[in-house]
């Protein structure tokens, strides 16, 4: 999975999130959690944008790189943080996957989809998300 390295700053309250590597793609939250989360949302739509226009999506340049430049050590000499934001785009092109669970764990996982009025597939689709993106 690709990351991007995004630059948080901020206080209490209002924080902000920025991708050097992504010109433009910046969001903003009131908790370093939300800013985290509402970066990675930010990271997407814009990559699928870019992507729909028909541009190639940047290279993700690794921390060593990001830092060699002037504006990035400065932003973090003055509190900014760095953080490794995790890239998820779907493809819209659905595949068939065969999986082996266990018995018990599939029907907790049917019942837990059919409270949520969801599918198994996407039950398991979207859980699959929340984890890979709360491990960033």
């Amino acid at each position: 999975m690709t990351h991007y390295v995004a630059l948080i700053d901020g206080r209490e309250g209002a924080y902000g999130i920025a991708f050097p590597d992504c010109p433009g793609c910046t969001a903003m939250a009131a908790t370093l959690d939300d800013v985290a989360e509402e970066g990675t949302k930010a990271l997407r739509e814009w990559m699928v944008d870019r992507l729909a226009e028909g541009v190639a999506a940047p290279v993700a340049r690794p921390l060593s790189e990001v830092v060699t430049s002037r504006v990035i050590r400065k932003a973090l000499n003055e509190g900014a943080v760095a953080v490794a934001i995790p890239l998820l785009v779907e493809s819209g092109r659905m595949v068939r996957a065969n999986l082996s669970l266990d018995a018990g764990l599939l029907g907790t996982i049917d019942e837990a989809a059919k409270r949520r009025g969801l599918t198994r597939s996407s039950f398991m689709a979207s859980a699959a998300q929340e984890k890979i993106l709360a491990e960033g």
